[in-house]
C-alpha cells in the first residue's frame, strides 16, 4: 500500500482505488507527505493557494482577505481570515504525488499542528520577511524537531515596506539554532522584489504578472546582484559538499559541483536535518511559488527516506517495526476526526498494509 496521508468519509477507507478517481502511485519514491507551517499572518495560505493553482488543482486563486482562499473552508475561518483547522489536499508536479497539509498558525490550535506533524514527512515553513521567526515559528519548529521532520523555509512577503532577506536568515540561525543554507536571494529594488536569483543554476529569475505569475524565465544575474550571488553561491557550495565525504572530495579538488550534486548533497543535509534550504520570494505578488514546489520535490523526504515506524503490537505486547508494504500488517495512525456535512470523516496516515472498501 502506498505510504500516504489518506482522507477518509464514513468508514475508515484507506484505498479507494482506480475506479473513484483516486490516483494510484506505484513509486513511493515519487511521493510526498508534507505540511506548511507558520506564525499567524507570515501568508502560509496564501501560499498554499498558489500552489493549489499552478499545480492545476485549482482554476482561480482565492484570497485570504476576501474569505475565498480553497483551505480555509469553515465559515469562522473565511470570517476572521486566519486558518482554524488542519485541511488536507493532494496535487501533482513533475510526475510526482505530494499530499499537503495547510495548518494553522495560531497558537489557540497549535495542538492541530501537533498532530499534523506526526504524520507529515516534511514541513515547508513559512516566514514573513519583515517579521522573521515569531513565537508561533518557534513552537512550530521545536514541534518539528520533536518529531525529526526535515524542513525547507520559505520567506514570505518581500512585497513589504521592512522587508529584510538577510535579517530573517540570521534569525533562524540564532533563534532556532538552524542551519540556514539559501539557494535563492533576492532581487531588490528598494521596497520591490523584481525576482529572486537561484544559486543553484546562478541566474535570475522573473514571474510575469499578466499570467498571475503562471510563466517565469530565466535572466543573467544583473550585475549589481552578481556580487552578493557568488558568495551566497559558495556558502551554498560549501554546505553541500560537507554533507558527503565523495562531494567533500570533488569540491576541494574542482572548486565546483554540478547541479545533481548540488541537489544531492542538500537532499542529505535536509533530511537528516543538518541543513535547511531557505527561498524567497512573495506568494501575494506570485513571486517565488514554483521553485518551493520543487525544493518538496527535490530536497523533502519520501517514504522510503523515513526511518519506519515503531510501535507496540497489541496483540503481543512487544514493540515492532513496519515498512511501507503493502504484505506487511496494517499499522495506521487516525490524526483527525471531524464531520463534514453530517458525515463523520477521519484522516488516517498507512504506514503499512491494507484497507480495503467495505461491500
Amino acid at each position: 500500500m502506498e505510504k500516504y496521508i489518506h482522507f477518509l468519509t464514513n468508514i475508515l477507507l484507506a484505498h479507494r482505488g482506480r475506479g473513484s478517481g483516486e490516483i494510484v502511485v506505484q513509486n513511493l519514491s515519487r511521493i510526498r507527505n508534507i505540511g506548511i507551517t507558520a506564525h499567524i499572518d507570515a501568508g502560509k495560505t496564501t501560499l498554499t493557494e498558489r500552489i493549489l493553482f499552478y499545480t492545476k488543482r485549482i482554476h482561480k486563486i482565492g484570497e485570504v482577505d476576501d474569505g475565498s482562499a480553497t483551505m480555509d473552508y469553515m465559515p469562522q475561518e473565511q470570517e476572521r481570515g486566519i486558518t482554524i483547522t488542519s485541511a488536507a489536499t493532494t496535487f501533482n508536479w513533475k510526475d510526482h504525488e505530494i499530499h499537503l497539509i495547510d495548518t494553522p498558525g495560531h497558537v489557540d490550535f497549535t495542538i492541530e499542528v501537533e498532530r499534523c506533524l506526526r504524520v507529515l514527512d516534511g514541513v515547508v515553513a513559512v516566514l514573513c520577511a519583515v517579521g522573521g521567526v515569531e513565537p508561533q515559528t518557534e513552537t512550530v519548529w521545536h514541534q518539528a524537531e520533536r518529531y525529526n521532520v526535515p524542513k525547507i523555509v520559505f520567506i514570505n512577503k518581500l512585497d513589504r515596506v521592512g522587508a529584510n532577506f538577510q535579517r530573517a536568515v540570521s534569525m533562524l540561525r540564532e533563534r532556532l539554532g538552524a542551519h540556514p543554507v539559501p539557494i535563492q536571494i533576492p532581487m531588490m529594488a528598494g521596497d520591490e522584489c523584481l525576482g529572486v536569483v537561484d544559486l543553484i543554476r546562478m541566474k535570475g529569475v522573473i514571474w510575469d504578472q499578466a499570467s498571475q505569475g503562471s510563466e517565469h524565465q530565466y535572466i543573467d544575474i544583473p550585475s549589481q546582484y552578481l556580487e552578493e550571488s557568488e558568495e551566497a553561491q559558495r556558502f551554498m557550495l560549501e554546505s553541500a559538499a560537507e554533507m558527503d565525504e565523495e562531494l567533500t572530495d570533488y569540491y576541494l579538488e574542482h572548486e565546483k559541483l554540478d547541479e545533481k550534486q548540488i541537489i544531492r548533497g542538500l537532499r542529505l543535509g535536509t533530511i537528516s536535518n543538518r541543513i535547511v534550504p531557505t527561498l524567497c520570494g512573495s506568494a501575494l505578488k506570485n513571486l517565488g511559488v514554483q521553485p518551493v514546489i520543487d525544493a518538496v520535490i527535490d530536497f523533502l523526504p519520501s517514504p522510503l527516506d523515513v526511518p519506519p515506524v515503531v510501535g507496540i503490537n497489541p496483540a503481543t505486547g512487544i514493540q515492532e517495526q513496519r515498512f511501507p508494504k503493502s504484505k506487511d500488517p496494517l499499522c495506521a495512525f487516525a490524526f483527525k476526526v471531524m464531520m463534514d456535512q453530517g458525515r463523520k470523516a477521519t484522516y488516517v496516515r498507512i504506514y503499512s498494509g491494507e484497507l480495503q472498501v467495505e461491500k
